[in-house]
């Protein structure tokens, strides 16, 4: 192909742009149909790409690096099929408020929604992506190319943040053109709370004696507002995805401890509650009945959360930490302070919650420990939906930064490997020193094996804990409780795991008793990249309480088919 002095194809403007939004490294599988954007990474040197072996795959992995980098996160897919293996992970991303930047090939410009059979084709898929995305867009010509990625790059990082597909036909990536000289990224602009709204709020706040604030995970920036607030008093309570925003081993804080009794016993004797940059998830309020302080104030930079799930006495749309600064301006100015005997009154119903979850895990309090104890204070932490991960993960290990927790919030199985892959790739082109830990079950692990193969490859510097019973055993639990002891379809067949680590050179160590751990623990430390620590969960024994489901207030037994009513 002749290539005119000066020109570049538009495969390199898509890279040299993503260089300038900052992006050190990306996920994706390479395909005809992106191979010039892939190409052009490859010449250029200056972004890492991650060969993941599936595209669900590589969407949790750039989900998981734009969560624990605080950056944007880029997934590079074919178009039809591999379109569409992405939107589990797609998902995923949404219901976290991921910023990823999704970008998918697409067949030639003339054949698009023509029906034409055309290979990796898929019929109306630009619908497809704007139902699993924040938004979709489509680049429809050369000359719109970098305004459409600027675009698209702005709407992925504006809270509330998600991610963002991007369509680019494969004859518009192929074409030459010139550099454009203006490849900076446009501006992402916080939204600015009203003052009249922040004046009200401090009004009212200042009449509280023992105010909380819930912390979600869209004031995961407003860590130096917090702690402001905290000085006059506020109590502090987070849900999962606001993790770490506070440290968790403040003692104003009950960290993610948001739903165990007593803490909802706590909250009666509040006189305030101050939701900031949180959803109010079902999961995390005990399906919308857990017991809230009354006024219920609200913060957010979606107008469109005002009155969802909880009704509140007064909301103010704004970036959190704008609002949260301009909070505390207010109540300083008015030498505000909460009653001391909140904070001591918290500390009491942390501990109390504490004791019962500990207790509740029978041998594994120690297994916690251990890796609490070793973990230090600069780690990710990623979980896969498991029973371990309901049980303790998302409130133990204690975790002390922001963007160091990972979880998949959406409730899949199967994607916190990858997702931990991901966290692990970001730790180590930022260089922040983060060791990754991943939390998995044995059914849900199986479910991307093959980026066990992309982790090796890449030396990501990760240990994962898989937590082995053989079984779904969420679901037998939940048979157990609802099902009137009815067991089916949750019974596993496993894969000697020490045998498939050795077929792709990946060290493993199998625990089946804890008095092993410490010195297994060492030896995944010591690895320079990743190591596979598999928890035998049938020779160690099971958990002292069980966990049967997302808490709720009420269970409802389902009769065998023919019983009497």
């Amino acid at each position: 192909m002749h290539n005119p002095q000066n020109t570049v194809t538009a495969g390199a403007v898509v890279a040299a742009f993503l260089e300038q939004c900052g992006v050190k490294a990306a996920f994706g599988v390479i395909s005809i149909h992106n191979m010039p954007i892939l190409d052009a990474f490859a010449q250029r040197g200056a972004i890492r790409f991650i060969s993941a072996r599936g595209e669900a795959g590589a969407g949790n992995m750039a989900d998981a690096y734009a969560r624990s980098t605080a950056s944007l996160g880029v997934c590079i897919t074919s178009t039809g099929p591999a379109a569409g293996n992405i939107a589990g992970s797609m998902v995923e991303a949404l219901t976290a408020g991921a910023p990823v930047l999704h970008i998918t090939g697409q067949i030639e410009t003339p054949y698009i929604d023509k029906g034409m059979s055309y290979i990796h084709e898929a019929p109306d898929q630009l619908t497809m992506l704007k139902a699993i995305s924040k938004a979709a867009f489509r680049v429809r010509s050369v000359e719109n190319l970098l305004g459409t990625l600027k675009r698209a790059v702005q709407v992925a990082l504006t809270a509330p943040t998600g991610p963002v597909s991007v369509e680019i036909p494969i004859d518009i990536q192929s074409a030459l053109v010139a550099m454009p000289a203006d490849l900076s990224p446009l501006p992402i602009e916080a939204a600015v709370p009203s003052k009249a709204g922040l004046d009200a709020l401090a009004a009212d706040l200042a009449k509280a004696r023992r105010p909380l604030l819930w912390v979600g995970g869209g004031a995961r920036h407003a860590r130096a507002a917090i702690q402001r607030l905290q000085k006059l008093g506020f109590g502090v309570v987070t849900t999962t995805q606001g993790r770490g925003t506070v440290p968790e081993d403040d003692a104003g804080s009950l960290g993610a401890y948001n739903i165990q009794k007593p803490v909802e016993a706590l909250y009666q004797t509040c006189d305030a509650m101050l939701v900031v940059g949180s959803r109010l998830r079902g999961n995390e309020t005990l399906k919308y009945e857990l017991k809230l302080p009354r006024p219920l104030y609200r913060i957010d930079a979606d107008a469109a959360a005002e009155g969802r799930c909880y009704a509140s006495e007064a909301f103010v749309c704004g970036d959190s930490a704008l609002a949260l600064e301009g909070l505390a301006d207010r109540l300083e100015a008015a030498k505000y302070k909460a009653d001391p005997q909140l904070l001591v009154d918290l500390r009491a119903a942390h501990d109390q919650a504490v004791a019962t979850l500990r207790d509740g895990l029978g041998p594994y309090a120690e297994l916690v420990r251990q890796i609490q104890s070793v973990a230090g204070r600069n780690f990710n932490w990623v979980r896969d939906v498991t029973v371990s991960n309901s049980t303790w993960g998302n409130r133990e290990l204690r975790i002390f930064e922001p963007s160091a927790g990972v979880h998949a919030t959406g409730g899949g199985i199967g994607q916190g490997m990858p997702m931990a892959i991901g966290a692990a790739i970001g730790a180590a082109v930022t260089g922040s020193g983060r060791k990754t830990f991943c939390l998995a079950g044995d059914g849900g692990f199986i479910l991307n094996l093959g980026e066990l193969a992309c982790m090796v490859q890449e030396k990501a510097p990760m240990v994962i804990v898989l937590m082995n019973d053989k079984s779904y055993g969420v679901i037998k639990n939940i048979q157990d409780a609802q099902y009137g002891g009815r067991q089916c379809y949750a019974e596993l067949h496993t894969p000697d795991y020490d045998l498939l680590c050795k077929s792709i050179a990946l060290p493993h160590a199998r625990v089946q008793k804890l008095a092993d751990l410490p010195a297994r623990l060492d030896e995944a430390l010591s690895a320079k990249g990743p190591f596979l620590l598999e928890i035998d969960m049938l020779s160690i024994g099971g958990f002292k309480s069980t966990f049967a489901g997302p808490p709720t207030n009420t269970i409802t037994q389902i009769p065998a088919l023919g019983a009497a009513k």
